[in-house]
C-alpha cells in the first residue's frame, strides 16, 4: 500500500507531545509524505493550547518543506449527545476535525450511549474522522457507526498507534477486525493515521498495514493512496 498522507498528528502545542510544528513537517518531507495533518487536542485535554491557538492558524502556510500541511484539531466528544469541545463555527474554520472520545473528557457508558455519542459527533457537519473509534474501554456497536460514516461521508480512522505493543488503549486489534469487516461489508473508506506524539512517530503506518494485509483489506478503500480523495473529506477540500 503506497501511504502519502497523514492526517492526525500533534506537536508540543497538545501539551503532552514532543517536537515542534518544524520539527513535524520536516519529519513527514523526510519520509516521502505529500500531506500532514497537524491536529492538535481541542480545549478539554489536560495542557492542551487555548482556543486562540485555533483561532490564529490562518497566520501559517499550508505549503512547508514541499509538502501541504492542513491545520485542525482532534476535538473531544464531551457526552453521549456527541458535544464537542470546540464552537461550531470555529470548528467549521479548521482544514480537518477528527472527532475522538478520551478518558480524561468523558466517562465511558454503555455500548449504546457510547455508540450515540460516536453517531452523534459523526453527524457533525463540520467533523471529517471519526478517530480511534478501536478502544474497549469505549464499547461501540461498530456496524452501526460504520452505516452513519456511510450516510454522513465521514472516514472512520485505523490508528497506527492503538495497535502499538505499549498502547494504553484496550482491544484494539480484534475491535479493529469487527469494524474494518463491516467497512468491506458497506465499502466504506477508511484512513490509517499515525496519531503521532513525536517526530519519529511521523508516517508510522506498520501495524495498521500488516492488519490490512492480514484481512486483505481493500486498497480501494484506504484513502492514503491519494491526496484528491482525502481533500473530499475535509473541510478544506
Amino acid at each position: 500500500m503506497d501511504f502519502i498522507l497523514d492526517s492526525h498528528t500533534h506537536t508540543i502545542a497538545s501539551g503532552h507531545a514532543y517536537n515542534t510544528m518544524n520539527e513535524m513537517v520536516q519529519a513527514a518531507s523526510d519520509k516521502g509524505l505529500r500531506l500532514l495533518g497537524i491536529t492538535e487536542h481541542a480545549m478539554a485535554m489536560p495542557g492542551t493550547c487555548h482556543e486562540f491557538h485555533f483561532t490564529n492558524l490562518k497566520v501559517l502556510p499550508r505549503v512547508m518543506c514541499g509538502i501541504e500541511v492542513y491545520f485542525g484539531t482532534e476535538a473531544n466528544i464531551m457526552d453521549y449527545d456527541g458535544k464537542l469541545d470546540m464552537r461550531q463555527s470555529l470548528l467549521e474554520r479548521m482544514d480537518v476535525v477528527i472527532a475522538s472520545m478520551h478518558l480524561p473528557c468523558i466517562r465511558s457508558g454503555t455500548v449504546t450511549e457510547n455508540t450515540r455519542a460516536c453517531v452523534k459527533a459523526i453527524e457533525n457537519p463540520a467533523v471529517n474522522i471519526l478517530g480511534h473509534p478501536d478502544d474497549a474501554r469505549f464499547p461501540v456497536d461498530y456496524e452501526e457507526i460504520v452505516a452513519a460514516a456511510k450516510e454522513h461521508h465521514v472516514l472512520l480512522e485505523l490508528n497506527n498507534t492503538s495497535l502499538c505493543p505499549h498502547t494504553t488503549r484496550k482491544d484494539a486489534r480484534p475491535n479493529d477486525i469487527a469494524m474494518l469487516e463491516f467497512c468491506r461489508s458497506y465499502e466504506v473508506p477508511i484512513i490509517v493515521n499515525s496519531d503521532a506524539h513525536c517526530a519519529m512517530d511521523v508516517g508510522g503506518h506498520e501495524y495498521a498495514e500488516a492488519l490490512l494485509v492480514e484481512l486483505d483489506f481493500p486498497e480501494c478503500l484506504v484513502v492514503n493512496n491519494s491526496v484528491e480523495t482525502y481533500k473530499k473529506y475535509t473541510n478544506r477540500g
